[in-house]
């Protein structure tokens, strides 16, 4: 049986991600900007002022929208993580590498090549590459 709203219908409302957001300590905008934009390939997006005085940085590219938000008392996520899409994985490793980034192979999972790196702050990002 088909789970169904309240109202009856059977779709969903949610329709795709807008953006990730990960956490990072107070301070960590010059860190955070080397990393998405030097070394993923991201461009920085102004943050609507009203948001900035919160500090963090926003990225996107490729479709992808990555919020670095501070968070007070920061502990990185070592198991929440997002899982990005890339379109070749071993010239990214490559880069990862040039840039003192640590790659970790991920296990084998049907039609991906996979592995993690962790930003500057220690969190876990997965990254994934169909084949």
């Amino acid at each position: 049986m088909r789970w169904r709203r309240p109202n009856g219908s059977d779709r969903m409302g949610v329709i795709g991600i807008d953006h990730v957001q990960l956490a990072m300590p107070h301070g960590g905008e010059e860190a955070a900007r080397r990393f998405w934009v030097g070394v993923m390939g991201l461009e920085e997006e102004p943050k609507p002022a009203h948001l900035a005085t919160n500090g963090g940085c926003w990225f996107a590219g490729g479709g992808v929208h990555i919020h670095c938000g501070v968070e007070r008392d920061f502990a990185p996520a070592l198991c929440a993580h997002p899982a990005l899409l890339v379109d070749d994985l071993p010239s990214l490793v490559t880069r990862l590498e040039q840039a003192g980034v640590p790659f970790a192979p991920g296990k084998p999972l049907a039609g991906y090549r996979r592995g993690d790196i962790a930003d500057p702050f220690g969190n876990r990002i997965e990254l994934m590459q169909r084949v």
